[in-house]
């Protein structure tokens, strides 16, 4: 990979869309980079929810962005290595969710099931949409499901 990356910027974007290096994991890269996503949150946690808001938008948008470059770089449309999207998508849900350790385990299960198993319009997103777009807006629906089956439980619980 060295020699695909000549630039700063192409630097920068392969550190970022590999979640610091999360993407490198021999065993579940994508669970590890979701694991990035949870420690990413519990720093958001501690803003106002317009704050975690525009962070968790941020970094959608430099996910885009990184994982493009890397998809560019190496010639493949969602390459395995990437894993901002699972970082995003993690941080996405547990946000969304009472902040309690349970909630979270709950949350990021959630949202590894159905960014694994894809059911539509997820897997609709994976296959039609291109490059760094795409490849945050399939596990962007993920996390939309694992939010929608999640919250309202919480809320009734919360009672």
């Amino acid at each position: 990979m060295s020699r695909l990356v000549h630039k700063p910027s192409q630097r920068l974007g392969h550190v970022l869309a590999l979640s610091f290096g999360a993407g490198l994991s021999p065993v579940w890269p994508g669970t590890v980079g979701a694991i990035v996503g949870l420690v990413l949150a519990a720093g958001l946690a501690m803003l106002s929810v317009p704050l975690q808001i525009a962070g968790l938008a941020a970094l959608f948008f430099v996910g885009v962005w990184a994982s493009g470059v890397v998809a560019t770089a190496t010639g493949t449309e969602d390459p395995q290595i990437v894993v901002i999207d699972e970082s995003f998508g993690a941080a996405a849900v547990v946000l969304a969710l009472p902040a309690e350790p349970l909630w979270w385990i709950a949350g990021f299960i959630a949202f590894r099931a159905f960014d694994i198993l894809k059911p539509f319009p997820v897997n609709w997103v994976q296959d039609r949409v291109k490059g760094g777009t795409g490849i945050m807006l399939d596990d962007a629906a993920a996390a939309l499901y694992a939010i929608l089956v999640l919250a309202p439980i919480a809320w009734v619980l919360a009672g």
